[in-house]
């Protein structure tokens, strides 16, 4: 199911700042859910993402930046034809790859993580050789999932297709097919309980991971405590500091290509999770460019 997105503005910005030819930075919408297997709703987390971004403070406390004067546009949001899960790859592929023909950095909203192989396949046309830094409670690896292999249980399998090399990070659910899969694809996780005793797994992120990065943030990667808003909540999640001393790292030795943030599900009443997830965004941006710039 889709729905259509009416929000056209990241945290408040106003022309120039959020027209597309002169930004930097192009967030694509993608309202698309139809291959979840528990809670519905993810369709709706691009617009609730795009709303919490209005209360973002645009200076970058950490960095001591305004990533925003790069510049941040909201493009139209994919709508497939139709439900079917690959005519929705081949939509969101097809938006992707204008996108990064035009030179921009690409950051998807969803939706569900079935939207993340559609992004990558686009950006890896683009850049060549990338990496996937995945962030998720989920290792998303079965070859197929209730029929589809565009489900959302198989977007890395699908993406490895793109991609050369796959770092999973705050994993705590994984099923038969995928430890079987993973040692012949040379895929070590990094378990989320991993991470809860120390930093060292840190490193071995930055080892295991090409020159080239695209970072996908399944929401659910964080605590439950953290990001409730979600379709399939884990607990034992990430935190908000274990993630940025990551996403910092990584930014600082690697070239962070693209990203997307899913898995977004707002529930009624509060936005603790797509507040996260713009916060997670809007840092992202800031760590992109603080690399640039020598900052980090």
């Amino acid at each position: 199911m889709n729905e259509s997105s009416s929000r056209h503005s990241f945290c408040c910005l106003e022309p120039p700042l959020s027209d597309y030819a002169p930004a930097r930075f192009a967030i694509l919408p993608i309202p698309y859910d139809a291959t979840v297997s528990f809670q519905s709703g993810t369709r709706r987390g691009p617009d609730a993402i795009i709303a919490a971004s209005d209360h973002l403070e645009d200076y970058d406390e950490e960095l001591g930046t305004y990533p925003c004067e790069s510049g941040i546009a909201v493009l139209p949001p994919v709508i497939a034809p139709s439900g079917d899960p690959h005519e929705t790859h081949e939509a969101i592929y097809a938006a992707a790859k204008k996108v990064v023909a035009d030179g921009k950095f690409l950051f998807g909203f969803g939706g569900e993580h079935g939207v993340t192989s559609g992004l990558v396949r686009a950006v890896a046309e683009r850049e060549g050789k990338i990496s996937i830094l995945q962030l998720d409670a989920h290792l998303d690896l079965r070859d197929s999932y209730q029929g589809s292999k565009w489900s959302h249980a198989s977007v890395m399998r699908r993406c490895l297709e793109h991609a050369e090399k796959l770092v999973p990070v705050g994993i705590r659910n994984v099923c038969a097919e995928e430890l079987e899969f993973m040692p012949k694809a040379g895929i070590t996780p990094i378990m989320a309980a991993e991470c809860a005793r120390s930093d060292d797994w840190i490193g071995q992120v930055i080892e295991t991971l090409g020159d080239k990065v695209y970072v996908t943030v399944d929401i659910d990667g964080f605590d439950p405590a953290y990001a409730p808003g979600t379709g399939t909540p884990v607990p034992g999640g990430l935190e908000w500091y274990q993630v940025m001393r990551m996403l910092r790292a990584v930014a600082k030795t690697k070239k962070i290509v693209a990203a997307d943030v899913v898995e977004v599900m707002p529930i009624p009443g509060q936005a603790v999770t797509e507040f996260l997830a713009a916060r997670v965004a809007y840092r992202i941006m800031g760590y992109v460019l603080g690399a640039e710039q020598g900052i980090l």
